[in-house]
């Protein structure tokens, strides 16, 4: 075990961490750890592959956004971080957009309905981890931010014990690894408050009008995290220091 991995919060007991995967990651990086890391110094940023249709296509009620958010794209990649203006939520900085969400912002703190785009599953997943480092919205996103079935249920019912272990994390990069309209997944890459670099890709899917993340049948997330040696091929993406 390297010094890095002494000082990795995905394997801090009870280090609360994600939003709606809070349960999930714990569980996962308790009995994974990190035993891999990945360098990017020569890995470029996937370059844009949208494409504007000749015609505007009809958009189902079931792709619109529950909250009116406009756009909707079925296919597409990130070449340039969403403009967006920050937030602390809980101990992390938190992105927002009035294009792509959060379009709403509930009496509870929960920071939901997002743009059915590209962009828009970014921001919902960075706001997911957000939300996940503030105890009080841990469960409530979890149970509002979570596609429905078994892993959400079991994320929910798991007894998981908090702990103030004094790490925060900070979103610094971020980069898009799959898109199709129905499902994404967005690796997002932080910065610890010991200085160390990690990556965790987080799937969201498309349910009743917005993104919601998504959880293997026994609550964990499908993707593990893994430590950076740098931000190589990762589009810088963090609050103004």
């Amino acid at each position: 075990m390297t010094d890095h991995d002494d000082e990795n919060p995905f394997k801090k007991k009870g280090f609360i961490f994600g939003a709606v995967l809070f349960v999930a990651l714990f569980l996962a990086a308790t009995v994974i750890g990190l035993t891999s890391s990945r360098g990017g110094g020569d890995e470029e940023a996937t370059p844009v592959a949208t494409s504007s249709p000749s015609a505007t296509p009809q958009v189902a009620a079931s792709d619109k956004s529950v909250c009116g958010l406009p756009g909707y794209e079925e296919t597409g990649t990130l070449s340039a971080a969403p403009a967006t203006s920050w937030t602390f939520v809980g101990t992390m900085a938190a992105p927002g957009s009035e294009q792509a969400g959060p379009g709403t912002v509930g009496g509870d703190g929960v920071r939901s309905c997002y743009a059915h785009t590209v962009d828009g599953a970014v921001l919902a997943v960075a706001n997911i981890w957000a939300m996940g480092s503030d105890a009080r919205l841990s469960k409530l996103a979890l149970d509002k931010m979570t596609a429905p079935g078994p892993g959400r249920d079991a994320a929910i019912t798991a007894n998981i014990p908090k702990s103030n272990t004094g790490l925060s994390v900070q979103i610094v990069g971020v980069k898009v690894l799959s898109y199709d309209g129905k499902d994404a997944t967005v690796d997002v890459a932080f910065r610890t408050s010991t200085g160390q670099l990690y990556s965790f890709p987080a799937p969201v899917t498309w349910v009743d009008g917005d993104w919601k993340s998504v959880l293997t049948d026994d609550g964990q997330p499908p993707l593990r995290p893994t430590a950076l040696q740098s931000l190589g091929g990762y589009i810088p993406w963090e609050a103004a220091q």
